[in-house]
């Protein structure tokens, strides 16, 4: 389990490198193309069979943040509606976006950005 993990997590990592030093994609751009690609893996139910067979591996990159939007939004919307959409999406997230919110904040106070 532990080497799949890191052969999956690995390989993530190897592919937004080489995309960031063969493309002139931004680290932006990059990070938002794993995001889509984590929802579109979940929409077809195939990223819950990756997080089955790599378990933490598939959970730590940015492609799992499109798969929590994906899951969240699904799961509330059978219950909710139309509004579910949006609701589900953050009650998974919630926690992932404070913490992004507040570490940032408090390495703000302590780093100065170059100019």
């Amino acid at each position: 389990m532990y080497i799949m993990s890191f052969l999956f997590c690995g390989t993530i990592c190897m592919l937004g490198q080489l995309l960031l030093d063969n493309t002139k994609l931004t680290p932006g751009h990059i990070t938002t193309i794993f995001v889509v690609i984590g929802a579109a893996l979940d929409i077809f139910n195939i990223y819950d069979y990756l997080i089955l067979k790599v378990s933490g591996g598939a959970l730590v990159p940015i492609t799992s943040f499109g798969h929590l939007l994906i899951h969240g939004a699904m799961e509330s919307a059978g219950t909710y509606g139309l509004m579910g959409l949006v609701m589900g999406m953050f009650n998974l997230t919630a926690s992932g976006i404070c913490s992004a919110i507040i570490f940032s904040f408090f390495l703000s106070l302590i780093f100065v950005p170059k100019d």
